[in-house]
């Protein structure tokens, strides 16, 4: 069975899908038709059938840039569906959090559109976060990578909700001391997401980091002391700033180094081995520059909406 299902999945791809125009009419119609016949064949489908069955989706007329956003938000529930948000989660499926990541990547483009991220934002805020020690490593730079991508599209509401989680993260991997370590690829994403969050709903930040900012609104709360947050969030972000400049200088050294290794180098693995480095080293920059900079950008929160 698992034969005849790769060859009907291939003939589909190879001889149908290059041909929707001329075999799909009336258009609207056998869209609508072909729309529904595939949302019921999903129950089963692997990662790659299922962005095989997307893409198709996608280039038709239904779904295209005119489309209603009913219409668009038909295709953000059938990501929704794939991802299964209404069943409790299990840190230890990794399945469940690959179908996640790849879903939320996927339904990325629709938000760009307009249409509600509310569901996964709420899912994550709900069932990752409160357990995001427990990922592999690998698995947290991922999600908190996804993440950032939507905090530019979340919704106030959302953001609202999902601020304190972000915060409370930021102080754990922004440490307070600079003998502590710090995890500058997981800081870039928090901080990303921290800045977009924050300026959709500026009045959280009084009683997160006490940052005040004045909105006209009770939940200001402006009466109250929040110095003590503030104190200890700007710590944070001098430490980070400091262990930043420190990790540039060293990949900034390791650049020299790896260029008069190269010049030097006598085979083409030895080259090979040592661009790898630079490559390394220049992400590595990458995300200081990045870390710097929102950093930079979080000192400054409390005049932004003045």
């Amino acid at each position: 069975m698992e034969a005849v299902r790769e060859k009907v999945i291939c003939f589909l791809k190879d001889k149908v899908f290059p041909l929707k125009g001329e075999l799909l009419k009336p258009q609207v119609e056998m869209e609508r038709h072909v729309t529904d016949l595939v949302k019921r064949s999903l129950q089963d489908v692997t990662g790659a059938e299922f962005k095989l069955f997307m893409d198709f989706l996608k280039s038709f007329s239904i779904f295209g840039d005119s489309a209603p956003p009913e219409h668009i938000q038909e295709l953000i529930e059938i990501i929704e569906g794939q991802a299964d948000l209404d069943a409790q989660f299990n840190v230890s499926d990794i399945d469940h959090i690959d179908r996640l990541v790849s879903c939320m990547q996927m339904a990325l483009p629709y938000f760009m559109r307009g249409s509600s991220s509310s569901k996964f934002l709420n899912y994550f805020n709900k069932h990752i976060i409160p357990v995001f020690d427990k990922f592999p490593e690998e698995r947290k730079l991922e999600l908190l990578k996804t993440l950032a991508g939507y905090s530019s599209y979340a919704p106030a509401q959302d953001s609202r909700q999902l601020l304190p989680s972000i915060v409370q993260l930021l102080k754990k991997y922004m440490p307070r001391r600079k003998t502590e370590d710090a995890n500058l690829n997981y800081v870039e994403c928090l901080l990303y997401t921290f800045h977009h969050l924050s300026h959709k709903t500026p009045n959280s930040t009084n009683s997160l980091c006490g940052y005040k900012i004045v909105t006209g609104q009770p939940s200001d709360r402006l009466g109250e002391d929040f110095s003590e947050n503030y104190k200890d969030f700007t710590e944070r972000l001098s430490t980070i700033e400091e262990i930043v400049k420190v990790s540039m200088k060293k990949l900034t050294q390791g650049m020299t180094e790896h260029n008069k290794a190269i010049s030097a180098a006598k085979t083409e693995d030895a080259k090979a081995q040592i661009k790898q480095e630079q490559q390394k080293s220049t992400t590595g920059l990458r995300v200081c520059n990045n870390t710097i900079h929102d950093t930079a950008a979080a000192f400054k929160i409390p005049y932004i909406y003045w």
